[in-house]
């Protein structure tokens, strides 16, 4: 009696499992034809076309040099290895690409993206859970026990006729990109920074060095001027006006000395850590110019520059959120399916056997919005008006790059003269503070010819290292705004 029961039984759990197989063959299909006829739907929404932007055909640049803006090659194509030689600089910037907060907290930006883009492409595929439940137990009036386990999964699929998840997903995909090129930026601006903190403190340093010197000279003038006085040959007004350029000169030491302390502060928090003393390398005066700075070809900056290249992710991303919001107006539509079945044993029937319930289900939602109240034309004035905003920023990032980079070549040219011209005007000046000393040494001038020619002196050698440290700087300049120094 009993094996024939168990024999019915399992007679039942075989025809049950042939069934089953036989329903799961047509699902399958059925899965196959439907992920074919979502493929071949449409995507609503409009397809990205990079925006026609006119651009100048060259660089303002005051030089007018046409073999210098005839060439392809750009100064930016150099990474900043190669622009910044000297080794302490190159160490520094090292140090902050490393080290910087700013630089680290856009680089964690990059990986929240990119976690965002595999959250929103998860829903490009079916959502599958699964269920497991063990039970077991005694009864008393069969004095049977039994064990059972049941086994169910669920599926999920929802079908992207209309493009809505396609077009999510390439807009968090470019929102992943623009956050790279929005590290690219800080990277950029990190190194620029670095460079034009590190060279004006060299400039503060020369001007102390100048101050200092300047300091003792005075200090020896103010001595023979007071041996003069005592031998007759000198006033006591002569002695006071000495007194004054040494007194000059030694004010000014204190609020040099501030003023490197916070620029050494400064470069610290760039470079990630407390503030401390800054090592140098090369001094200013030493710090070597390129030969010639060619811009390149107006056209490769949209490509070199990263704020453009991120400007030009949003506008993509705003571009596809137009697509999400039309779809939003069509039918959504969604499969589901699920099954399971249980295994047990049985004290009275040992044979381990399938239950005789296989429980499988499947079927399809499809939700159409009706009335929203204006909800669905709002968002999508919504995204339209978001993609336009995009495209402004688009543009205007291009023609602020180009003001940036013509403003850097006026910057550069100019003060590379202001420096020249500089430097003739200190030489000029230490050949009149030596005759006019020789003049007041011979009896044939008074000391305040002397005076006014070290004043004069004492402070167009500070322009001089001033000019010095803004040509570096506009060299710097010129660098980031061709798109330069993000290269790691």
């Amino acid at each position: 009696m009993v094996t024939k029961r168990t024999q019915a039984q399992w007679n039942r759990a075989m025809n049950t499992q042939k069934m089953n197989t036989r329903k799961m063959n047509t699902r399958n299909l059925l899965m196959v034809i439907v992920g074919s006829a979502m493929l071949a739907g449409c995507m609503v929404g409009p397809k990205y076309h990079r925006p026609v932007v006119q651009t100048p055909n060259a660089f303002r640049d005051p030089a007018d040099n046409p073999q210098l803006q005839a060439q392809v090659a750009s100064y930016a194509d150099l990474p900043w290895w190669q622009v910044f030689q000297d080794p302490k600089l190159q160490e520094l910037i090292r140090t902050a690409l490393k080290q910087n907060y700013d630089l680290q907290l856009a680089t964690e930006r990059i990986g929240a993206s990119r976690a965002r883009l595999a959250i929103t492409r998860s829903s490009l595929f079916p959502q599958v859970s699964g269920n497991a439940n063990f039970s077991g137990g005694k009864e008393n009036l069969e004095q049977s026990r039994f064990n059972f386990l049941t086994l169910a999964a669920d599926a999920a699929f929802q079908l992207d006729f209309f493009g809505k998840l396609r077009r999510a997903n390439e807009a968090a995909r470019a929102e992943l990109l623009a956050t790279e090129d929005a590290r690219q930026v800080v990277a950029l601006t990190l190194v620029s920074d670095v460079a034009t903190d590190y060279f004006t403190l060299l400039q503060l340093d020369l001007q102390l060095a100048i101050t200092r010197d300047t300091v003792n000279t005075q200090t020896d003038s103010v001595k023979l001027t007071q041996l003069r006085l005592e031998h007759g040959v000198a006033t006591k007004l002569d002695v006071l006006q000495a007194q004054q350029v040494l007194d000059t000169a030694n004010a000014q030491i204190p609020d040099l000395e501030r003023q490197i302390a916070q620029e050494e502060d400064a470069i610290s928090i760039l470079l990630g850590n407390y503030p401390q003393d800054i090592a140098r390398g090369v001094p200013l005066v030493e710090q070597a110019l390129p030969p010639e700075v060619p811009a390149g070809v107006p056209s490769s900056i949209i490509e070199r520059r990263p704020d453009i290249r991120e400007a030009e992710q949003i506008l993509i991303a705003a571009n596809a959120d137009i697509g999400v919001a039309k779809a939003q107006f069509f039918p959504q539509i969604s499969l589901t399916g699920g099954g399971g079945g249980s295994l047990g044993r049985d004290s009275v029937f040992p044979t381990t056997f399938p239950t005789q319930i296989g429980i499988w289900s499947y079927g399809a939602q499809v939700s159409q919005p009706i009335f929203t109240g204006g909800a669905l034309k709002g968002n999508l004035h919504l995204a339209e008006s978001e993609q336009r905003q995009a495209l402004i920023a688009y543009r205007q990032t291009i023609q602020r790059a180009f003001g940036d980079v013509s403003d850097a070549l006026i910057g550069y040219e100019k003060l590379h003269q202001v420096r020249t011209r500089q430097q003739d005007s200190v030489a000029d000046l230490q050949e009149t503070v030596r005759i006019s000393t020789l003049r007041y040494k011979g009896g044939t001038t008074t000391y305040l010819e002397v005076l006014d020619g070290q004043r004069s002196l004492y402070g167009a050698e500070l322009t001089l290292a001033a000019a010095r440290g803004d040509e570096y700087r506009s060299l710097v300049q010129l660098y980031k705004a061709l798109g330069g120094g993000w290269q790691q």
